[in-house]
Formats: structure tokens, C-alpha cells, sequence
């Protein structure tokens, strides 16, 4: 199937990636900020061009100046390797949020009829509050490569 193809998964209907593949990305000169705002609580950005470490099939993928809100929930571990240097690990999963094509004015989540980016970041938390009580959630909890 081709990129922008509708597809189905559990009675949804989606579009882009199949349910199932995937990606392998570089992200080079990564910049990661944070800073403390409480004991437990750090507030952090990243930024970084990503390429894909393989070449896409011809024809894949979105057109150029496409956007993507995505909402991400993961745990990070790190190792002190020495003053200056530490090994760090993250696993977690990602939703997608809202998408922009290049000719629209408005992210997907703006416009009517489309359910609002608040509500979907309640959903999506909600959802993973209840697998976590369940014991199906929690990607990532102990594991570490």
C-alpha cells in the first residue's frame, strides 16, 4: 500500500506508515536542554534534524513540508561515564497528535469536525493511566539493553 493510502486498524481509519513497520533514524548534533524546576522535575527540549539511517522506497513517506505533533511518554536512563560524559538510554512509546500538510493553514486538530489536541492528550494519557494500573502498560519500566 502506498504511503497515503486509507488503511484500517481495530475499526480506524488511519493513513501513512503500515501498522507494523519501521523506521531507523539518526539524529546528529542533537541539542538536549533542561533545567531543574523542582526536586524530582526537570523541563527539557531537544532539538535535531533527523535523517533516516537507510534510503526511503521511491515514492514513500510524507511531501516536504509536512509537520507532525507528536506526544511522547518514555523513560530515560543514563550512566555516568566520567566528569563530562554519560551513556544514556530511551525507550518509550509516541501518538500522533495532529499533522499539517503544506497547504493547509491549520493543524489537522483545528479544524471542525476533527477532535481537539486537548482532548486527545487527555484520551492518550487516560488510556495509558489505565494500562499502567492494569500492569499492560509501562513501556519501557526495568528494561534497559
Amino acid at each position: 500500500m502506498a504511503f497515503d493510502d486509507t488503511k484500517t486498524f481495530q475499526g480506524k481509519v488511519y493513513s501513512g506508515m503500515s501498522i507494523g513497520n519501521t523506521h531507523l533514524w539518526e539524529y546528529p548534533h542533537g541539542l538536549w536542554q533542561e533545567q531543574k524546576v523542582a526536586p524530582d522535575r526537570w523541563v527539557f527540549s531537544f532539538r535535531s534534524e533527523k535523517k533516516r539511517a537507510r534510503k526511503a522506497p521511491e515514492g514513500s513517506g510524507a511531501l516536504p513540508g509536512t509537520e507532525y505533533h507528536w506526544f511522547i511518554l518514555a523513560h530515560q536512563k543514563v550512566r555516568k561515564l566520567d566528569q563530562d560524559k554519560y551513556e544514556t538510554f530511551m525507550e518509550g512509546v509516541k501518538y500522533k497528535v495532529a499533522h499539517k500538510r503544506p497547504s493547509w493553514r491549520h493543524w489537522s486538530t483545528e479544524y471542525p469536525d476533527n477532535e481537539p489536541e486537548r482532548e486527545i492528550l487527555i484520551r492518550i494519557l487516560e488510556a495509558y493511566l489505565a494500562d499502567l494500573k492494569d500492569g499492560t502498560g509501562c513501556q519501557g519500566c526495568g528494561k534497559r539493553p
